[in-house]
């Protein structure tokens, strides 16, 4: 079926169950953001490939909202298939809550997946229903019945994270949530956020792709634990590693039914904003909750120094894969000419598309020790496709790398030591002066973030300005965030740290020592090109003294800035200072990895201006 039919069908569907509007989100049961092949409903019903959107179908319309980041993406995409685009956040645009307070009919029943749907969301729609005279029916997967060839949920082995790599065992991570627990008297603690999971228990998996983590949920009590999920992916040694903190495991679905035992009088601690809808309205009214954040996000994004110390090691490894990628990549631009529109060759004379320059990249990686696999999708976008900010090359969009434009890739790897994320932008050849202006605007942007000094005390939001004012002083912007907080061998987008000018519904907290963050501004000009360039950076201590406690960035990224495509003119004194020890730092640290062509041609690279 393509997605005229598949909607035809949900429809179908929507009037046996007496739903008048049906939302498809694009969670999976555990709020994740990126979500395996059995949880891809969203995309399976509107045919929108981003990894953010809410679908909402009625009777006779059909809508998707999404972000800045994906409006190019999904107009194209939504091309053809009679479904809305609403760009969420844009001036005069509903939420899906604003529209469906005026499309659902007065006595009408709204329907939704309460798995696959939040807490607060489930609550707002249930609320929203009730104003309108109507219902709230959340107890339909609608999608699943009518997804033919729907993928079965993954049976991938559980791993063991040593504690070498954790830095931490598991067992004094599960007395400190434990004392946290006390604070609140609560006699048992929910845990259905994955990346929780897997920190607190140190165990990894395979179930979502770029995520390697283990779908399962926890119910962690004062002195034992259970966890639901396949018991056939978990090793011998696993469980045993489990027994010895007393933690038990049950099959995964059957959280839904011992949650539901819980006895009367006890008290359930639970992060709203990680739980499902349906496990939220299965806890028996006798037992009183308690809603605040998971105690294990705020520990986690804080690093321990054996965190640290391997996640400098896995972006060394990382720098010296892309360095040699960017060495490869210019070598091909050279080796084309200077006439514009000169297609690139490999070494072997075939022409070089987005997505073998990915799979070169890729291929650099898993020649390091330790590297398991990506991180997230790899984004190689030439030339205009610069411009779709999340933009993923298929076999039907890759396009040939030519001289005259820009490439942007933005890629990231799991190692043992750790996750890494870097985007570079890089000319292949001579580019425009416009191409240039946005590509040193940009980098001016990210090494004035980068060099930051500031009080404790600063959150992300006191700091976006750092990057985004030279973005405005040219009155434009970029429709995405300035950067986010980075997991360990988790999550590559790590809450609740972000450089954010504009807070959401839960303001970043303040940054604090060992957090690890992105820096990464961008410029996208639609139907041309798109220029973004992201470090990972690392909290430190700076100076403390009579005016406070201060902190600043340490760079964990070292891959050099491409100053084929920079203009120096256009920098100030203090920006040309900035990068040039940026570059210099570069140069010493990976020279001894290089040899011959590689190494000559870094020194150039990471030359001063």
């Amino acid at each position: 079926m393509d997605v005229r039919e598949r909607i035809a069908a949900l429809r179908r569907e929507m009037e046996r169950c007496g739903i008048d509007a049906y939302i498809v989100p694009s969670a999976d049961h555990h709020q994740s953001e990126y979500v395996g092949g059995h949880f891809m409903a969203r995309q399976y019903i509107t045919g929108f490939t981003g990894s953010a959107g809410t679908a909402v179908i009625t009777g006779d319309w059909a809508g998707l909202w999404t972000d800045g980041r994906y409006f190019i993406q999904a107009a194209q995409e939504l091309e053809g298939s009679g479904i809305t685009l609403f760009r969420s956040g844009e001036p005069g645009v509903d939420t899906p809550e604003e529209f469906l307070k005026k499309e659902l009919p007065e006595g009408g029943t709204l329907g939704f997946d309460g798995r696959t749907t939040g807490v607060l969301e489930g609550k707002r729609y249930c609320e929203l229903a009730e104003e309108k005279g109507g219902m709230a029916d959340y107890g339909h997967d609608l999608v699943g019945r009518i997804w033919s060839g729907r993928p079965p949920l993954p049976k991938d082995k559980v791993f063991l994270l040593d504690e070498k790599y954790a830095g931490e065992p598991a067992g004094t991570k599960l007395k400190r949530v434990r004392e946290k627990m006390a604070e609140v008297h609560a006699d048992v603690h929910l845990l259905s956020s994955l990346d929780d999971i897997a920190w607190l228990l140190n165990i990894r998996g395979n179930d979502i792709a770029y995520c390697p983590l283990v779908l399962s949920y926890l119910l962690l009590f004062a002195d034992h634990g259970v966890l639901y999920g396949d018991r056939e992916k978990f090793p011998e040694q696993v469980l045993g590693h489990l027994g010895k903190e007393n933690i038990r495991i049950r099959p995964y679905a059957q959280i839904y039914d011992d949650i539901r035992a819980l006895p009367a009088g006890s008290t359930i601690l639970l992060d709203a904003s990680r739980v499902n809808y349906t496990l939220f309205r299965r806890i028996p009214e006798g037992v009183r909750t308690v809603e605040q954040e998971n105690p294990e996000v705020r520990m986690k994004c804080i690093k321990n120094e054996t965190e640290v110390s391997n996640m400098k090691r896995a972006h060394l490894k990382d720098a010296v894969a892309h360095t040699r990628f960017l060495y490869w990549m210019k070598k091909a631009a050279a080796d084309a000419g200077t006439a514009p529109g000169t297609p690139l060759r490999d070494e072997n004379g075939t022409v070089i598309t987005e997505m073998t320059a990915a799979e070169k990249l890729e291929e650099l990686r898993a020649m390091q020790e330790g590297y398991l696999g990506a991180s997230f999708a790899p984004i190689s976008a030439f030339a205009e496709h610069g411009a779709i900010v999340h933009y993923s090359a298929t076999q039907e969009s890759s396009l040939p790398l030519a001289t005259g434009k820009m490439l942007l890739t933005d890629t990231g790897g799991h190692y043992l030591e750790g996750t890494t994320d870097i985007t570079r932008t890089v000319a292949l050849g001579d580019i425009s002066r416009r191409e240039k202006e946005d590509f040193t605007l940009t980098a001016r942007a990210m090494l004035r973030l980068m060099d930051t000094v500031f009080l404790h005390g600063c959150s992300g939001a006191n700091l976006d300005l750092s990057a985004r004012e030279v973005f405005w002083k040219e009155r434009v912007n970029f429709d995405h965030g300035t950067g986010h907080g980075v997991g360990y061998l988790l999550n590559v987008h790590e809450g609740p740290v972000n450089f954010r000018w504009r807070e959401g519904a839960h303001p970043a907290p303040c940054l604090e020592e060992n957090m690890v963050i992105t820096d990464e501004p961008g410029i996208y000009i639609e139907g041309s090109h798109g220029v973004r360039l992201e470090n990972v950076l690392l909290v430190r201590p700076d100076v403390t003294n009579g005016y406070g406690r201060f902190l600043h960035f340490e760079p964990l990224t070292f891959v050099p800035v491409d100053l084929d495509a920079l203009l120096p003119e256009k920098m100030t004194e203090e920006e040309r200072r900035i990068l040039n020890d940026y570059h210099r730092t570069v140069r010493e640290t990976l020279s001894v990895y290089l040899e011959g062509e590689e190494r000559e041609w870094l020194r150039e690279a990471t030359r001063p201006v």
